[in-house]
């Protein structure tokens, strides 16, 4: 069953009683996320169940990320474990777009948002083949690898890279910012 999903606008008239969770990595939050939203990573979410489910009780939960997709996969695995959630159509994305305004965290570390990382990786990667493939043909199956994955990730709208990058440590919440978080949350 597909996620309950709100538009920009809906969730603009009614972000004063939504409890939000933005699903991106600590970079991305940090470079701009929904007013008052709790950063809990898509690959925290087990850990945050809990916490999730007694949000979810006292009122209406919403996932965010940026453009959607990573929030509507949230929505389905805590659906999995009995938790309702909305997802925001087109995310961080078309909230800006819709001319809201978001927040900056304050004295935080700012990584690349996710799309922009997988791109430097993609490039480089490619780059790498292709050059070392001057020398050692066999590289340029590098390149070939990454066009594929690319090719695959554009048609399944899903990301390989993207997951994978997101395990780097400068993609994971400090210990001690996911706890507060999470008790943040629980309320």
């Amino acid at each position: 069953m597909a996620p309950t999903t709100l538009t920009a606008d809906q969730v603009h008239a009614r972000l004063h009683e939504l409890t939000v969770v933005d699903v991106r990595t600590p970079g991305e939050y940090a470079s701009g996320h929904l007013p008052g939203a709790h950063n809990i990573p898509l690959d925290h979410l087990d850990a945050a169940l809990s916490a999730l489910k007694a949000a979810a009780e006292r009122g209406d939960l919403l996932v965010v990320c940026a453009s959607g997709a990573r929030s509507g996969t949230a929505c389905e695995r805590l659906a999995g474990q009995g938790i309702n959630a909305a997802t925001l159509t087109g995310g961080t994305t078309a909230w800006t777009e819709h001319g809201h305004d978001t927040h900056r965290a304050v004295g935080t570390r700012t990584a690349w948002a996710m799309e922009r990382q997988v791109r430097l990786a993609a490039g480089s990667l490619v780059l790498t083949g292709l050059l070392v493939g001057r020398r050692w043909s066999a590289a340029r199956w590098l390149s070939a690898g990454v066009a594929g994955g690319l090719a695959f990730s554009a048609l399944t709208d899903t990301c390989g890279m993207a997951a994978v990058l997101a395990r780097l440590p400068h993609n994971q919440p400090r210990a001690a910012d996911l706890d507060a978080t999470l008790a943040a949350v629980a309320g």
